[in-house]
């Protein structure tokens, strides 16, 4: 183990969900895992330039947001983006599971810490879509979206503590494609020091058109359904998301309802490029290797990787070389994004809850739609399911600028 860390004690996981284009909840995300039935679909989302037709892709879309309204008491935070984390919320007991840590800590002891690449900027693109000139001409946004909250970066943050009551600590973070994985290192870090009891974490991402034309600006965006690790893989394929947990100190109450932890984490940052992995894969090693640290395993010990596996050329190879150097032939690693599209900022709760299910059923996802292995990745990388007992299982999430975190789950 590295000189400057130390092992530290796991957090219980109370409840966790996630809501994806495979449906609403983890039973949702469960089955399709086992039947092998995929969320992509050819592009449906609507641009908001007249005329304009949607970009050649496909997508993770998530049915039924647009007849989903906001509650009456949550309308000034009306948004695409906010209607999946209200949808989120209300699936597998999240929202009771927070009121009971409300009732046992007092509301201003849980934390609330919320990953997400655009928030809501869906409804500014929106906005400005649609401007309207006043008796001067100056143009202003209409009047049905002149609501400031939802045109900032803060946005989920601050809605998700109106709809849930939490008054801790709350925090928006937005690190690109890591953000939702990061949000368990900081409320782990906010608990260690005393500032909070719980933490709700999660992550919430929606499609939009900064998301669609911007990642098909950067050449990132396949025509056809993503492969990771597929020798014929040839981009990614976006979707939309949303997911939470509820975390506690293991010692905080009785555990007899909480056979989940998060156990380890690790963080890095390889600065080596905008949109491209250090070509040894320097952060994605260093955030792999703490996290095991921190969970006091070694990568013997590790039943299942979820891998970042995004299908662009470079992340899957360059991901594959760090783990068949760090990890035995044995492990079963899979990209899961096949099934769901690469959520962004929701991409790590969502991935979590995968690597959770794995823990509680011991189902294995594969690598949905890959069939041609890439000889540059190594034995790790298993594109069928498969079915056994692990005891950790670990995420990856690597985000632009070398953003990296990975976390180490383990059951008890």
């Amino acid at each position: 183990m590295p000189a400057t860390l130390k092992q530290r004690p796991p957090l219980a996981i109370r409840a966790h969900t996630a809501t994806t284009a495979l449906g609403r909840g983890r039973e949702a995300q469960a089955e399709a895992l086992a039947t092998r039935r995929g969320g992509l679909r050819r592009n449906d989302f609507p641009t908001t330039a007249p005329g304009e037709t949607p970009l050649d892709c496909w997508i993770g879309r998530v049915d039924g947001i647009e007849d989903s309204p906001l509650p009456a008491e949550l309308a000034d935070w009306e948004c695409r983006n906010n209607r999946l984390a209200w949808l989120a919320l209300q699936q597998d007991g999240i929202d009771a599971a927070v009121a009971d840590a409300i009732d046992r800590y007092g509301a201003t002891r849980v934390a609330l810490v919320v990953g997400t690449s655009t928030s809501s900027i869906g409804a500014t693109e929106e906005a400005y879509a649609r401007l309207q000139p006043d008796a001067d001409g100056n143009l202003h946004f209409p009047p049905d979206l002149a609501r400031p909250g939802i045109h900032t970066p803060h946005s989920l943050g601050a809605f998700v503590q109106q709809a849930t009551g939490a008054r801790g600590p709350c925090v928006t973070v937005a690190t690109a494609c890591s953000s939702s994985a990061k949000v368990f290192v900081q409320a782990a870090r906010l608990i260690d020091a005393g500032l909070a009891d719980a933490a709700l974490v999660g992550g919430v991402d929606t499609l939009c058109g900064s998301v669609l034309f911007g990642f098909n600006a950067l050449q990132l965006v396949s025509t056809s359904p993503c492969r990771p690790f597929d020798a014929h893989r040839n981009g990614l394929s976006l979707g939309e998301a949303g997911g939470f947990a509820l975390l506690e100190r293991s010692s905080s109450i009785d555990d007899g309802d909480a056979t989940l932890k998060l156990c380890g984490y690790g963080e890095s940052s390889d600065g080596h490029h905008m949109s491209a992995p250090h070509p040894e894969g320097l952060g994605a090693r260093l955030a792999m290797e703490d996290a095991l640290a921190r969970a006091g395993i070694d990568a013997s010990q590790l039943g299942y990787l979820n891998l970042h596996g995004t299908a662009t050329p470079a992340n899957d190879s360059i991901e594959a070389m760090v783990v068949a150097a760090l990890f035995p032939s044995a492990l079963h690693a899979s990209s899961t994004k096949g099934w769901t599209g690469h959520t962004l900022g929701a991409a790590g709760i969502v991935e979590s809850v995968f690597a959770l299910i794995a823990l509680e059923r011991g189902l294995l996802p594969g690598t949905l739609n890959s069939s041609a292995p890439d000889p540059a990745c190594g034995p790790q990388i298993r594109f069928d399911n498969a079915e056994r007992e692990v005891r950790h299982a670990m995420n990856n999430s690597f985000g632009f600028g070398g953003n990296n975190c990975s976390l180490v789950f383990g059951k008890v």
